[in-house]
C-alpha cells in the first residue's frame, strides 16, 4: 500500500549523464527529485570508455562531424537534429570542464586536448579521461548534485509506472521503495525519462545489470510514441569470457590507436567488408564479426594491438589494460579475444528537439529517447553528447511549466503483498527471464529475417500474456519490475522490426538484402550463403 505522496517541481528518473545534468539545471528554478532504482552512481554512463565527440580543434569542422554522423546512421539521422547536436556541443562540454571535469590534455595539440580516434570518425574529435571517461563525469556530477539542497537524491527506488491524469497529462511516477518495501507516489509538474536503454534484454551485452529498458517500457503503456526500437546497436568488441553473463567492452579508441582485428589463425579480415577497416562505422564491423565466427563456427576474433609498447597503453587504456590482466592478458604482448555483445539503442520514446514526448509534461533524454539523431546506426561517442545537450534543451523549455498550478491528486493504489508467492515468482521470473533474453538474441539480433521476426512476435505475445498475468497478482520485486519491462521492450524490438520492410543499418533483413543501401557490400553476399 502506498505510504506517501513525495511532491516536486522536477521529477528525473535515473542518474546517468543526462539525468545529473538536468537535475543540476532545473535545480536554479525548482526542486527535483532524482530517482534511480540502485546506487546514484549505477548507470551506463559510469561504464562509458571512450568519451565524448566534440569539435574543439581547428582541423575540425561541424559540417564533418555532422556528415560522419548521417553516414553512420545510413540515411536515416534527422539532418536538422544532427546539426543542432553538433553546434551546440562545445558549450555543454565547456559547462562539464567548468564544474570540474578533467579531460585528458596533450600541449602540443591546437585544442589542447588528447583527442581520440573512432570508428565512423573522419578526424580526432573525441574528448577522453583516460579510458574511465564515464566514471570521471558521473563522479563530477555527483559531487556537484550533492551540494544543493532542493535536489533531493532517492536511491533504490525503481519506477513502476507513470501516472496520467483524466487529461492525458503526466503526474508523475508510482515507485517501489526497496529499503522500506513500500509503494510511493513521486508527483511533480515536470517528468523526465533519464533511465537508459535496454540491453539486458539481450542474453549478451556491455550493459550494466540495471539496462532493464525501464523508461522505455512505462511510457509505452502510458500511450507515448515509440520510434526505431528496431535499431539496436551491437558493440563489435566486447572481451570473451567463459562467463557469458556479461561482457567488458573493449572501446573503440583501442582500434582508434590501431589495432587490428584478426581470425584465430592471425588473419587480418576487415579490409574485404569495408575500406576504413577496422575504423568502419559499428554496425559493419559487428555483422563482419559475426559473419567470420558463424561461418568459421568460433566463439571470438582477436584484437591485437601489440604493436603498441607497454608503457603507451598502460597510460591510454590503463582500465582496459588491468581488466585484461585479470582475465591473463597482457595487451602489449598477447592479443584480445573479443565477440560483439548488445550495446545501444538508437530508437526509443519519440521526442522532438526539445525533448518533449507526445505526452504533455513528459520528457525523455538520453538513450531512454529516440531523438533522430542517431538515425539506423550511431556514431561512436555521440551518446554522451547527446545526453549533456538535450538535458540543456529540456530544462530550457521546461520552465514554461514551473508556473503552473496543478490540483493535487489522490490515486488509490493497493498492491497485494502475498510474500509466500515470492519464491514461486523468483523462479518464474529468472526462466522468462532467460527466454527473453534468449528469443531476442536468436531473432532479433545481428542479423534477422521475416520468418524469424514473425515467430519472434508470436512467441513474445505468449510471453507478454503470462508475465502480466503474474505481475497482476503477485507481491511487487524488483525482478519483476524489470522482468514486465524487458517483454515490453522484446514487443517494441519486434514491432518496428516487421514494420521496416528494408534492410538498413543495424537492422540487417536478409530478406531485404538486395533492395537494401547496402546492396553492393560485400558482407551481405556472405551474410546470405551463411543463413540460406
Amino acid at each position: 500500500m502506498i505510504r506517501n505522496v513525495i511532491r516536486s517541481d522536477y521529477l528525473i528518473i535515473g542518474s546517468g549523464i543526462a539525468g545529473l545534468s538536468l537535475a543540476l539545471k532545473a535545480s536554479k528554478n525548482g526542486t527535483v527529485s532524482l530517482a534511480t532504482k540502485k546506487k546514484i552512481f549505477d548507470s551506463a554512463t559510469e561504464k562509458a570508455q571512450g568519451g565524448i565527440a566534440c569539435v574543439v580543434d581547428k582541423s575540425d569542422s561541424f559540417d564533418a562531424h555532422v556528415n560522419d554522423t548521417i553516414i553512420s546512421g545510413a540515411g536515416l539521422c534527422n539532418e536538422k537534429m544532427v546539426e543542432k547536436l553538433v553546434a551546440e556541443g562545445p558549450e555543454r562540454v565547456r559547462e562539464l570542464i567548468e564544474i570540474g571535469v578533467d579531460f585528458t590534455r596533450k600541449s602540443y595539440s591546437s585544442s589542447g586536448f588528447d583527442l581520440a580516434l573512432e570508428g565512423g570518425h573522419s578526424k580526432r574529435r573525441i574528448l577522453h579521461c583516460d579510458d574511465i571517461t564515464g566514471n570521471e563525469i558521473e563522479r563530477v556530477l555527483i559531487a556537484n548534485i550533492l551540494k544543493y539542497k532542493n535536489i533531493s537524491v532517492y536511491e533504490n527506488h525503481i519506477a513502476i509506472d507513470l501516472i496520467l491524469d483524466d487529461d492525458k497529462i503526466c503526474r508523475g511516477a508510482y515507485f517501489l521503495d526497496n529499503i522500506n518495501d513500500c509503494t510511493k507516489i513521486f508527483e511533480a509538474k515536470i517528468t523526465v525519462l533519464a533511465c537508459g536503454g535496454a540491453g539486458r534484454t539481450y542474453l549478451y551485452t556491455s550493459n550494466p545489470s540495471i539496462a532493464t529498458g525501464d523508461g522505455m517500457a512505462m511510457a509505452y503503456r502510458a500511450g507515448a510514441d515509440i520510434a526505431n526500437m528496431e535499431f539496436v546497436q551491437f558493440h563489435p568488441t566486447c572481451l570473451y569470457t567463459t562467463n557469458m553473463s556479461g561482457f567488458f567492452l573493449v572501446s573503440e579508441a583501442v582500434r582508434g590507436e590501431g589495432a587490428i582485428l584478426r581470425l584465430k589463425n592471425g588473419e587480418p579480415f576487415m579490409g574485404k567488408y569495408h575500406t576504413y577497416k577496422e575504423l568502419a562505422p559499428r554496425d559493419i564491423v559487428a555483422r563482419a564479426l559475426y559473419n567470420e565466427l558463424k561461418v568459421r563456427d568460433e566463439n571470438f576474433v582477436y584484437l591485437d594491438i601489440t604493436a603498441k609498447n607497454k608503457d603507451f597503453l598502460k597510460k591510454r587504456f590503463p582500465n582496459i589494460y588491468a581488466k585484461c590482466l585479470e582475465c591473463g592478458i597482457d595487451m602489449a604482448k598477447d592479443m584480445i579475444p573479443v565477440i560483439p555483445a548488445a550495446h545501444f539503442f538508437c530508437g526509443g520514446v519519440a521526442v522532438d528537439e526539445h525533448g518533449r514526448t507526445s505526452i504533455t509534461n513528459l520528457y525523455a533524454v538520453g538513450e531512454t529517447a529516440c531523438s533522430g539523431v542517431h538515425g539506423a546506426n550511431r556514431l561512436a561517442s555521440n551518446s554522451l553528447l547527446e545526453g549533456i545537450v538535450y538535458a540543456e534543451r529540456v530544462y530550457k523549455n521546461s520552465l514554461q511549466f514551473l508556473k503552473k498550478e496543478y490540483e493535487r491528486f489522490s490515486v488509490d493504489f493497493v498492491r497485494n503483498s502475498t510474500n509466500s508467492l515470492i519464491n514461486e515468482l523468483d523462479i518464474f521470473g529468472y526462466k522468462k527471464r532467460k527466454e527473453i533474453q534468449k528469443l531476442t538474441w536468436n531473432y532479433l539480433g545481428i542479423s534477422r529475417s521475416n520468418e524469424r521476426l514473425l515467430q519472434a512476435q508470436r512467441e513474445i505475445f505468449f510471453l507478454k500474456s503470462e508475465i502480466e498475468e503474474y505481475f497482476k497478482n503477485l507481491h511487487f520485486t524488483t525482478s519483476e519490475i524489470e522482468l514486465r519491462n524487458m517483454v515490453f521492450v522484446a514487443e517494441m524490438i519486434v514491432r518496428c522490426a516487421v514494420d521496416r520492410k528494408e534492410s538498413r543499418g543495424l537492422h540487417f533483413n536478409t530478406d531485404y538484402l538486395f533492395t537494401s543501401l547496402e546492396a553492393k557490400n560485400t558482407i551481405i553476399n556472405i551474410e546470405r550463403k551463411l543463413i540460406t
